[in-house]
């Protein structure tokens, strides 16, 4: 129904971006460019993911430093490593995967996101 209205996505896809109480920082529904482009304010939005993502350019530059440091002193470089999730090899397919590890809806009952990285 109304779905002229709607840019004829399904009733699905127009809640997967709805805003959720209780959840982790890095939950991308909470992007501040994509709330303020969800209230139309385009010009505010554009500015806001500029922002975003040149912290997030900075990050990988930080962490590329870290691994030629790491190299020219012959120390081990882990990189980053995701917290809920961890890569392992499918056994049938042989194809690089990720399989979630736990820890997120303990995080999300103790409302304690303390290990969360600042993304945004």
């Amino acid at each position: 129904d109304n779905a002229e209205h709607m840019y004829f996505f399904s009733e699905l896809a127009l809640t997967l971006n709805e805003a959720e109480e209780r959840v982790a920082p890095t939950d991308s529904r909470l992007r501040p460019d994509q709330r303020l482009m969800e209230s139309g304010r385009w010009d505010e939005a554009n500015v806001e993911k500029q922002r975003v993502e040149e912290k997030q350019r900075a990050v990988r530059r930080r962490r590329e430093a870290e691994a030629v440091e790491a190299l020219e002193e012959g120390k081990d470089y882990e990189g980053y490593i995701p917290l809920w999730f961890e890569r392992k090899v499918d056994s049938v397919t042989g194809e690089l995967m990720c399989v979630y590890k736990g820890g997120y809806w303990e995080a999300k009952d103790k409302q304690d996101w303390s290990m969360c990285p600042d993304i945004f």
